[in-house]
């Protein structure tokens, strides 16, 4: 009889596709904002003895869907959230990226008097950061330039975001520039620069606007600067180049407002 080399055992299946990480929540706020905005997601809640009146609530809801909880102690902890930085609590839950913008584009995009671009980013705190300004004046999406330096939405990001990244509407665009042009009848698009630009005062708003955030090593590229229809400079002292990007992103979305 020949040796059998076919067939359809266990080991001539391809393996399963392997689960994406879960994302790590940390922190009251973060925490609350993931049960409040996406509680579905949530597969586990760790925490310590200090959040039981947070974690109270949490629990609860939890029992009544038949997911884990657990308090837990200091070090493990810290291990469950690969940080020291983790708040006294941590949720576990299904991951969340940036989306491509759909066909047709969501109105969040167009919701707001302000849309942060963020291209080259890439520190995820800086995101984090950025995100939390953002939703303080109550923006209401992020557009995330496909720049392979770009962050995405990480365990970091929303640490640093204070729950902020669970109200925004996160989308990516691989061709910003592209993306830009597209919609630049219904943007006023507007590039962030270190200097030479126009005051805020002084930009047009008869329109939202897009505003668009480069690395701060790099700034933002030539193709890129070429998709707006003004630049914008914060005015100071002289006494130091710029503004950290999170700190900048902040000041120019208050005085982009009105």
């Amino acid at each position: 009889m020949s040796e059998f080399r076919g067939g359809y055992g266990p080991s001539n299946y391809p393996p399963p596709p392997r689960r994406p990480e879960p994302q790590r929540i940390c922190g009251v706020n973060a925490v609350r904002a993931l049960f409040l905005r996406r509680p579905e997601a949530v597969q586990r809640l760790h925490y310590l003895a200090e959040r039981r009146p947070v974690a109270g609530p949490l629990c609860r809801y939890l029992a009544r869907h038949k997911k884990a909880y657990r308090e837990v102690l200091e070090d493990e902890l810290a291990k469950i959230a690969g940080t020291e930085h983790h708040g006294g609590i941590v949720a576990i839950a299904d991951p969340r990226k940036a989306q491509p913008i759909p066909t047709p584009p969501p109105p969040v995009l167009f919701a707001a008097p302000v849309l942060l671009v963020l291209d080259g980013i890439g520190n995820p705190h800086n995101l984090g950061a950025i995100a939390r300004a953002a939703a303080f004046f109550n923006a209401k999406a992020l557009l995330l330039s496909g720049d392979s330096r770009q962050a995405d939405l990480s365990d970091a990001a929303f640490r640093t975001s204070e729950g902020a990244l669970e109200h925004l509407a996160v989308f990516r665009a691989e061709d910003l520039g592209s993306t830009l042009r597209r919609f630049a009848g219904q943007w006023h698009v507007v590039g962030a620069v270190a200097s030479g630009g126009l005051p805020p005062a002084r930009i047009a708003r008869n329109k939202p606007i897009a505003l668009v955030m480069g690395a701060e090593e790099t700034g933002l590229s030539p193709d890129i600067l070429a998709c707006c229809a003004e630049r914008v400079t914060l005015p100071g002292s002289g006494l130091v180049e710029s503004l950290n990007v999170a700190a900048a992103t902040a000041v120019l979305l208050h005085a982009l407002q009105g």
